[in-house]
C-alpha cells in the first residue's frame, strides 16, 4: 500500500489493486440498509437480552430471569450481522452488528435493527465504519438536545446519514485487513494478560499466608533460611507523612518542581503523561515534604493502598496528599515494600483498614499499623529484583499493545476518506 493524493472521496492509502479504481461513492443508509422487524411474544421465563456499548465498542448478552419486570409485551428478535441502533443512546455511539453469539437474542423497540443490502456494503466493511468519530458525532447531531429520553434519535434521520462505500471487493480487502489487526490486538492483549495474572499468582507464593510465618515459594539460596517477622511500618521507617495537602493550584507552573499526584502512581511504577509543575518559590515553602529517591508513595484516596517507588528522577519532587514512607534502609528495602504493600495482603489490610465512608481514604495511621511480613534484607532484594523483572515485561507488552492500537487508529484515518477532504 501507499499513499495518494486525496481527490473528494478517495482515501490517502489505498491497497495496490485499487489504486486506480474508481472514488468512494456516497450513499444514504436508506439506499445499503433495509429495517427488519422480527416481533416475538415476551417470553414467560428468562431469556437473553441484547444490550450495545457506546461508541461502536459492540454488543453484550445479559440473562433477563423475570420477564415480567421488563414492561414491553413486544420484542423483536436479532440476528447476527444485523445492524442495531439503541435510539436512546445513540448520540454515544451505541451502534454495533450483531455477533454469530447474539443469534436469538431480543431487544425491545428502542433497538431497531437493519439488514444490509447484499452487492451494495458488507458489514464486516460497516463494522469498522461505526468506529469512526466523525459518524459518532453525526450520531449526535441527529439526536435532540437534553438528556435521558429526550435524546431519543428519529429513525427517520437515522437513515439519511450518508456513507461512502468503495467496491465490495475493496470493503472486504479493507474489512480482512482491520480484522487482521484486530486479532493480532487481542493476541498481545491476552499475553498482557497472562503475563499479569502469572505475576499475581507468584505474589501470592513469594509472601506468606495471612498467620503464616513462611512463603510457599522461595528462592533456592534461602530455603533453609529462618522464619519470616512480622513488624508494623511505623518500626520499619523514619518517617510516613502526607504531601502537600493544602491548596496548590495557584502554584501551577509550565516548569518547576515536579508535583506527583494519584494518576502518577501505578502499580509499582509512576506515570509521568499528566505531570503538573509547581513555583520554587511555593515547593520551598514546603521542602519538608519533599521526596527522595527511594521513598514509597502511596494513593490514599480513589486507589488507596496503590503504590510506587520514588525513582531518582524525582528526587527533591513533591506529591499532592499522597502518603510517603521512608524505609529504614538497614532494615526494608524500599521495592520490596511497595511490593508488599501492592500484593494481594497489603490491599486486603489497606481496604479493611481505611476511613471515610464511600470516599474512600487511607490515613498515615493505616499505613503505620501495616504488618509487614519481614525476610531478611538480602531475601526482600531477591523478591523485588524478581517482581521488578515481571513488571519490565509488563511494561514493555503493554507498550506494544498500545503501539497496534495506534497504528490500527492511523491506518484507519488513511483507509477511509475524512469528511474534512471531500
Amino acid at each position: 500500500m501507499s499513499g495518494i493524493t486525496n481527490n473528494g472521496r478517495v482515501p490517502r492509502l489505498r491497497f495496490p489493486e485499487f489504486r486506480g479504481a474508481e472514488p468512494w461513492k456516497v450513499n444514504r443508509f436508506d439506499e445499503v440498509l433495509s429495517p427488519v422487524v422480527r416481533e416475538r411474544p415476551k417470553p414467560a421465563e428468562t431469556y437473553l437480552g441484547l444490550g450495545l456499548r457506546s461508541h461502536g465498542k459492540g454488543t453484550f448478552l445479559k440473562l433477563l430471569e423475570d420477564p415480567a419486570k421488563n414492561s414491553m409485551d413486544q420484542l423483536y428478535e436479532v440476528k447476527a450481522n444485523d445492524l442495531i441502533v439503541n435510539i436512546t443512546f445513540a448520540w454515544e455511539g451505541a451502534v454495533a452488528i450483531a455477533k454469530e453469539r447474539d443469534e436469538g437474542a431480543l431487544v425491545s423497540h428502542r433497538f431497531p435493527t437493519y439488514t444490509f443490502e447484499k452487492g451494495r456494503t458488507t458489514p464486516g466493511f460497516f463494522r469498522y465504519f461505526i468506529l469512526d468519530k466523525q459518524f459518532v458525532y453525526n450520531l449526535g447531531v441527529i439526536s435532540p438536545g437534553g438528556a435521558g429520553r429526550n435524546r431519543v434519535m428519529s429513525k427517520n434521520d437515522f437513515m439519511k446519514l450518508q456513507v461512502a462505500l468503495p467496491s465490495p471487493a475493496e470493503q472486504q480487502k479493507i474489512a480482512e485487513c482491520l480484522s487482521s489487526l484486530d486479532d493480532l490486538i487481542t493476541l498481545e492483549a491476552q499475553k498482557l494478560d497472562s503475563l499479569k495474572a502469572h505475576k499475581k499468582g507468584l505474589m501470592q507464593q513469594l509472601f506468606p499466608r495471612e498467620g503464616e510465618t513462611q512463603p510457599r515459594l522461595r528462592f533456592p539460596e534461602f530455603q533453609n533460611a529462618g522464619e519470616w517477622q512480622t513488624l508494623p511500618l511505623a518500626a520499619l521507617a523514619d518517617k510516613i507523612m502526607v504531601g502537600i495537602a493544602s491548596a496548590a493550584t495557584h502554584a501551577y507552573r509550565e516548569t518547576g518542581v515536579p508535583m506527583l499526584r494519584n494518576q502518577n502512581i501505578k502499580e509499582g511504577k509512576i506515570d509521568d503523561s499528566s505531570l503538573l509543575f509547581i513555583d520554587p518559590a511555593y515547593e520551598a515553602a514546603h521542602k519538608n515534604k519533599r521526596l527522595r529517591s527511594g521513598d514509597v508513595i502511596t494513593v490514599r484516596t480513589g486507589y488507596p493502598g496503590l503504590s510506587a517507588v520514588v525513582t531518582e528522577r524525582y528526587h527533591n519532587a513533591q506529591c499532592f496528599t499522597s502518603l510517603i514512607t521512608r524505609p529504614k534502609k538497614s532494615l526494608l528495602d524500599a521495592k520490596y515494600l511497595c511490593a508488599f504493600i501492592n500484593s494481594e495482603i497489603g490491599k486486603r489490610f489497606v481496604l479493611g483498614a481505611e476511613a471515610g465512608g464511600a470516599q474512600k481514604n487511607v490515613n498515615a495511621g493505616v499505613l503505620e499499623a501495616l504488618p509487614v511480613y519481614l525476610p531478611e534484607l538480602d531475601e526482600q532484594k531477591r523478591i523485588a529484583s524478581c517482581l521488578t523483572s515481571l513488571d519490565d515485561l509488563i511494561t514493555a507488552q503493554t507498550q506494544k499493545l498500545e503501539a497496534l492500537k495506534t497504528h490500527k487508529k492511523g491506518l484507519m484515518q488513511q483507509l477511509f476518506p475524512q469528511v474534512s477532504e471531500e
